[in-house]
């Protein structure tokens, strides 16, 4: 789940059961910033299929002010965390370059 500010995309480490709340993605991000997301959309009619694929430089956000509005902004457009907020930390991603296709 991810929610979109300006050139900012957000991530939160939410509140499902994990083996570990040192998350592979997060400290990769700690240590390669560098980071690439691909989104896929996947329908059996293939001419609506799609994705997206974005490059930035990863910021870890453990604590502070763009924490909670990382947040406020995830809470806001997903009904599940409204329920069950992230007590995680949240992957900043500051977007340098986007590429998409789309089958249709």
């Amino acid at each position: 789940m991810f929610a979109v500010e300006g050139d900012t995309l957000y991530s939160a480490v939410d509140s499902k059961r994990k083996s570990s709340r040192m998350l592979r993605r997060i400290e990769n991000a700690r240590a390669r910033p560098d980071v690439t997301i691909l989104v896929d959309h996947y329908e059996e009619d293939w001419r609506r299929l799609w994705w997206i694929r974005v490059r930035g430089r990863a910021r870890v956000l453990d604590d502070g002010g763009e924490l909670a509005h990382a947040l406020t902004l995830l809470t806001a457009k997903y009904e599940q965390y409204r329920a069950e907020p992230p007590d995680g930390p949240v992957l900043a991603v500051d977007v340098t370059d986007v590429r998409e296709w789309t089958a249709g």
